[in-house]
């Protein structure tokens, strides 16, 4: 997100992001339903921006919490890297790069050099997987 074009002032973003993690503290579900209740313009602005984390994002919008390892990659990257791709998986020769396009989730699948497939929606990481299965 560049911070030009959000719709509220950066610090005003910031205080809301305080305020929901002070009130959900590790509590990702209370979170999402926290993320729900905010006006579409203000939710989708935190969720490219570098005040939350990948984990929270892909949380959000597919209902579930992803593998330990998957979890942990997620957690190291802030949101904003989302714009540009998050690698969250590599199984076999394939990679899975979680991205947001038009305030939409993005998977990516890739063999390292070249999309082989791209899915997007609220059930794109299972269509991913299921792709993935289907190649193995």
């Amino acid at each position: 997100m560049n911070v030009s074009e959000s719709s509220l002032p950066y610090h005003d973003l910031a205080a809301i992001t305080d305020q929901l993690l002070d009130e959900c503290g590790e509590d990702v579900s209370l979170l999402i339903k926290k993320l729900d209740n905010l006006t579409p313009s203000v939710r989708d602005d935190l969720l490219v921006s570098d005040l939350l984390n990948a984990f929270q994002v892909f949380s959000y919008f597919f209902r579930e919490v992803p593998g330990d390892l998957q979890m942990e990659r997620l957690i190291l990257s802030p949101a904003s890297d989302l714009a540009f791709g998050v690698l969250i998986d590599e199984i076999d020769l394939c990679e899975l790069i979680f991205m947001i396009v038009r305030n939409e989730p993005v998977m990516v699948v890739s063999d390292g050099e070249q999309v082989l497939a791209m899915f997007n929606g609220s059930s794109s990481y299972h269509d991913a997987l299921s792709y993935i299965q289907s190649i193995l």
